[in-house]
């Protein structure tokens, strides 16, 4: 499987949040992590950072923050410019798809989680 380098946005430190569980899954599959969040910590060996760096080599952003806390960092994905946006359950916001579809970037409303449990991320 190639690595798909996949920023994990909404990470946590707290192991009860799907975030927390999809770092490790996907660093446990070989994909290298970039852990943004608002929380400080560290998750699957990678720290969380907040979402001021624009990394310009990612394949894959994870979203785990609810439509409601998007709006502020609509700037932040859309340059990031990612191969794809997955919007996890929760996180769908028709709004942000639509932008990052006219920028080219595919959307997908589906979990990481369960994406990568059936050999499909």
């Amino acid at each position: 499987m190639a690595d798909k380098k996949t920023l994990v946005l909404g990470a946590t430190p707290n192991p009860g949040r799907y975030a927390y569980l999809a770092s490790n899954r996907l660093a446990n599959n070989g994909h290298t992590i970039i852990n943004v969040g608002l929380k400080t910590g560290v998750v699957a060996g990678v720290i969380i950072e907040k979402p001021e760096v624009i990394h310009s080599d990612i394949d894959t952003i994870t979203l785990y923050v609810g439509p409601q806390n998007q709006l502020p960092l609509y700037n932040y994905i859309l340059q990031t410019h990612p191969k794809r946006i997955i919007f996890n359950p929760g996180a769908e916001n028709p709004e942000l798809e639509a932008l990052a579809i006219e920028q080219g970037i595919q959307t997908l409303e589906a979990c990481t989680l369960v994406l990568l449990a059936t050999g499909q991320y």
